[in-house]
C-alpha cells in the first residue's frame, strides 16, 4: 500500500503530539463557531452571495495548516476556515470579505471565499475545481527561481476537483519539477450533489498518486490524530526533497454545499457510518480521554472563541464598505491599487 513507507518510518506517537493536537483542536473550534455566526448572518440577510461551511472537515484543514511554517505557501479551499485561521488569517478578515468592506484584503472587490494575502504566501482561492494547485506550484517555482528552496506549499481540493483537467495538468507539472507541494484531497463523498460512485471508478483516490509518480497517503478525516500524523509525515517528506505528496482524507460534508442547499440528495445512511462522524466531537472526546483538558476547559475555549468572534464582528461592522461610485475599480495587482495598499 502507498501508506506502507509512512507506517514503517513514522513514530507511533510524535513527541509533540499533545501540543499540536490541542492547537489544532482550538482552531477547529474557532472555525466551527465563526462559521455558525456566518450562517446566522447569511440567514438574516446580512451577507450577499453564498456561505460555504466546513462542518465535518475541520480536522483535515487544521492538521495541514499547523504543519506549515510562516514562510510556506498555502492555498485553501472554500471549506478550509480552520486551516485559514491556523495559517494566520485574522478573524476580522473573515467578516471583512463577507461584508465587502474597504478594509478587506481585496478592498471589497471579490467574493467572500476569494480571499488571501499573496505577499504573505496566503493565496486567494480562484476555483474549487483544481486551479489552485497550479497557483501554488507556480509560487514554488518562483521561489526556486529566486534561489529560495526552504519553503513548501500546500493546497486543498475536493474529491470532485480531482476529475478536472486543471488537477491533472498541475499535478503532472509538480511531479516533473519535483516541487515540495502537498496536495490535500478531502473526499467528503459528494462533488456538490454527485456521489463518489458517479465521479471515479478507482478504488480510492489515493491510487491516482502512483500514476503521477508521487507519494500518496490515506487518512481518516474524522480523526484529528490520524490527520496530524499523516500531515506531519507528508510535509516532512516534501520539505526533505521527496517531491509532491498527495493526501486523501475521508469524511462526510455535514452540511449542504452551501447554506442555500438543504443536502436532500445525501444518502442518510452515510451519517451513521464511520465517515459521518463529527471530527470536532471526536477530537474533544480524545482530549478528555488523554486528560489534556476537561469539559470545563473546553467550555472556556468555546467562550473565548465566541468573545473573539463577537469582538471582531463588532469592529468590522464599523468599517466602511466599498462604493463603486467613488472608487476607481481595478484588479488587485494593478499599479493604482498597489499605490493605495495600506
Amino acid at each position: 500500500m502507498l501508506n506502507t513507507l509512512m507506517e514503517e518510518t513514522r513514530e507511533v506517537v510524535a513527541p509533540d503530539l499533545r501540543e499540536q493536537y490541542v492547537e489544532a483542536f482550538t482552531w477547529m473550534l474557532l472555525a466551527r463557531i465563526v462559521e455558525e455566526k456566518l450562517a446566522s448572518l447569511w440567514r438574516a440577510g446580512k451577507i450577499a452571495g453564498g456561505v460555504y461551511l466546513g462542518k465535518g472537515q475541520e480536522a483535515i484543514s487544521a492538521a495541514i495548516a499547523v504543519m506549515l511554517k510562516p514562510d510556506d505557501i498555502f492555498g485553501p479551499l472554500i471549506r478550509d476556515q480552520a486551516g485559514r485561521l491556523a495559517f494566520g488569517e485574522p478573524l476580522a478578515d473573515v467578516f471583512r470579505n463577507h461584508f465587502g468592506t474597504l478594509t478587506s484584503p481585496s478592498r471589497g472587490r471579490d467574493g467572500n471565499v476569494h480571499r488571501g494575502r499573496p505577499k504573505e504566501g496566503y493565496h486567494s482561492m480562484i476555483s474549487h475545481l483544481g486551479s489552485l494547485i497550479s497557483v501554488v506550484a507556480g509560487a514554488l517555482l518562483a521561489r526556486r527561481f529566486q534561489g529560495d528552496t526552504s519553503a513548501i506549499g500546500a493546497t486543498c481540493i475536493g474529491d470532485g476537483g480531482t476529475s478536472t483537467g486543471a488537477f491533472h495538468e498541475a499535478l503532472n507539472l509538480a511531479a516533473v519539477e519535483k516541487l515540495p507541494l502537498v496536495v490535500v484531497v478531502t473526499n467528503n463523498q459528494y462533488a456538490y450533489s454527485t456521489p463518489n460512485n458517479r465521479q471515479f471508478a478507482c478504488r480510492n483516490l489515493v491510487d491516482r498518486a502512483v500514476g503521477y509518480g508521487i507519494e500518496g497517503y490515506s487518512m481518516d478525516g474524522t480523526d484529528l490524530r490520524d490527520c496530524l500524523e499523516v500531515a506531519r509525515y507528508a510535509t516532512d517528506r516534501a520539505r526533505s526533497g521527496h517531491g509532491p505528496q498527495m493526501i486523501v482524507g475521508t469524511c462526510l460534508r455535514l452540511t449542504g454545499h452551501a447554506e442555500h442547499d438543504d443536502a436532500s440528495y445525501v444518502d442518510k445512511k452515510l451519517l451513521s457510518r464511520f465517515a459521518g462522524r463529527d471530527c470536532l466531537q471526536i477530537a474533544g472526546s480524545y482530549i478528555q480521554s488523554q486528560q489534556w483538558a476537561d469539559q470545563s476547559q473546553i467550555e472556556r475555549w468555546k467562550e473565548k472563541a465566541k468573545y473573539e468572534i463577537e469582538e471582531a464582528l463588532a469592529k468590522v461592522q464599523r468599517e466602511p464598505h466599498s462604493d463603486p461610485k467613488e472608487e476607481t475599480w481595478c484588479p488587485y495587482a494593478t499599479g493604482v491599487l498597489a499605490r493605495t495598499e495600506r
